[in-house]
């Protein structure tokens, strides 16, 4: 039953895909790197999840994340002393401290990765295997790659001296990728909140998904060949050591902040929503009640089970209207009550930048670099996110065949 709503939702996505594609005439002209994609996002899904060596390697990095998590408690204690600690001594369960903070050190250590090349060295290996195997150009193989790392502001600086030369078409495939991804700054923060092997998961199949998604959404009427177009792979040249740490960690500081302040800001209004709705005379349902509905089909045909199909979809719409964070702190103390199925697909699902608040972030940073092509993103807004929601729809899709 897993495997045939599984196809079912793998055609309903493509579907959804085709139905808002450009060129509806192009959307499968690469069917082969379609199915190529597809079948590498299923692999990538079996080897993590019923592999040995899969589940070795995600108990291994996870471990890793958590000894990382313990030297940023550390800095943490020396800033806020006995506020991190409860009465007894135990570690206080604060989110700012637990979850937030860690974002801080974490950033510090991608300015060192950055700094001595060794992350731009792999971003490059990565984006050149891509171009192998996606059916698309260089640079947007290259930005998939600096997408799974970078942060979905941080990641079009490498391209800033191509950003002028691109088309429409490409800038969307770009602003897919970034909004499709997580920053690497954050995945240890989603570890401490979801299980680990599903962010693991969730990043690799984003990758493969996202050239499906843009494939079928947004296809080139025309053959591309970046040629030797050479990107940028040292954006920190001419700052010292101490200027690029200094740098990433207030970059680290600054995403706490804003995650902070949207975690207030949009939680404090879906309460006062769903209150509102609670008002209307004869109404039972709240805000999030609705939105669950209105979502449950979606759920569904992507292989959610109907009887939970409901409160996914008030966690899938959660997510499109806040953000992740809102979105993931709503799944957490329902967990426990849902299957092994459902908590698999929301937890990859939940797992990347497609929301509304993430097109200001996209399209103000592409402005930054270059207005003009800012001036684009910001007209496919609403557009980019359709898509990059696919893109979470369809890895959540394909998580579902293994239960």
């Amino acid at each position: 039953m897993s495997i045939v709503m599984g196809i079912v939702g793998i055609l309903f996505v493509i579907f959804l895909a085709w139905v808002a594609s450009t060129n509806k005439k192009l959307a499968f002209r690469h069917w082969k790197n379609i199915l190529l994609l597809l079948a590498l996002q299923v692999l990538a899904a079996f080897l993590f999840l019923s592999t040995t060596g899969g589940q070795t390697f995600i108990l291994w990095l996870a471990n890793a994340f958590d000894e990382l998590l313990g030297f940023a408690r550390e800095g943490g204690l020396f800033v806020f002393g006995d506020l991190m600690n409860t009465a007894e001594g135990e570690p206080a369960n604060v989110f700012l401290f637990n979850v937030l903070l860690p974002i801080i050190f974490i950033s510090a250590i991608i300015g060192i990765l950055s700094f001595t090349r060794v992350l731009p060295f792999v971003i490059k290996g990565i984006g050149f295997l891509l171009t192998k195997i996606t059916g698309m150009p260089y640079i947007e193989s290259y930005n998939g790659a600096a997408s799974m790392m970078l942060g979905q502001s941080e990641v079009f600086v490498s391209l800033k001296n191509h950003l002028p030369k691109m088309t429409t078409a490409r800038l969307y495939t770009l602003s897919a990728q970034a909004m499709s991804s997580i920053s690497l700054s954050i995945v240890g923060a989603f570890f401490t909140m979801l299980d680990p092997q599903y962010v693991i998961i969730a990043i690799i199949l984003n990758l493969f998904g996202v050239y499906v998604i843009v494939h079928i959404i947004n296809p080139y009427a025309e053959e591309i060949n970046d040629g030797d177009v050479e990107i940028s792979t040292n954006p920190e040249q001419g700052k010292s050591f101490f200027q690029v740490l200094g740098d990433y960690i207030i970059d680290g500081g600054r995403i706490v902040l804003i995650v902070g302040a949207m975690l207030i800001g949009f939680i404090a209004l879906i309460g006062l929503l769903n209150n509102l709705f609670l008002l209307i005379p004869g109404s039972n349902l709240s805000f999030q009640d609705i939105l669950g509905y209105i979502f449950m089909p979606i759920a569904f045909l992507i292989g959610i089970p109907w009887d939970e199909a409901q409160t996914a979809g008030s966690l899938m719409a959660t997510k499109l209207i806040t953000n992740e964070f809102v979105a993931i702190l709503e799944f957490m103390p329902l967990a426990e009550t849902l299957s092994q199925k459902t908590q698999a697909m929301l937890s990859v699902f939940l797992i990347s930048f497609a929301n509304f608040a993430s097109i200001g972030i996209i399209a103000g940073s592409v402005k930054g670099l270059h207005g003009e092509s800012g001036d684009k993103v910001a007209k496919f807004g609403l557009k980019l996110v359709y898509g990059a929601t696919l893109v979470s729809l369809l890895s959540a899709t394909i998580i579902g065949f293994f239960y």
